[in-house]
């Protein structure tokens, strides 16, 4: 445990930001797995356009690297085409 005062801040601080980093890589979890389970349906659409945005904002905010972003879109975006392809 620290005894600096600023060190003590920085633990806290540094706490709040990992609870708010977890519970966003979380959400981001979730809603790449509903884009991926309503790949086939008329939800598709809808459910891939918040999880990209998501994702995006999630790079923005250095939740996650921006390159992460681009290759979970990418694989989202392939899995739906290919899904709307074999209906």
């Amino acid at each position: 445990m620290p005894n600096i005062r600023s060190a003590k801040k920085d633990l806290r601080r540094s706490a709040k930001r990992r609870l708010r980093n977890q519970a966003a890589k979380s959400m981001l979890k979730t809603l790449v797995k509903k884009a991926r389970t309503a790949a086939g349906t008329d939800d598709a659409q809808e459910a891939l356009r918040v999880a990209c945005k998501m994702l995006d904002k999630a790079a923005e905010r250095g939740i996650i690297h921006k390159n992460q972003a681009a290759r979970r879109k990418s694989r989202l975006t392939r899995a739906a085409a290919s899904a709307r392809a074999e209906a």
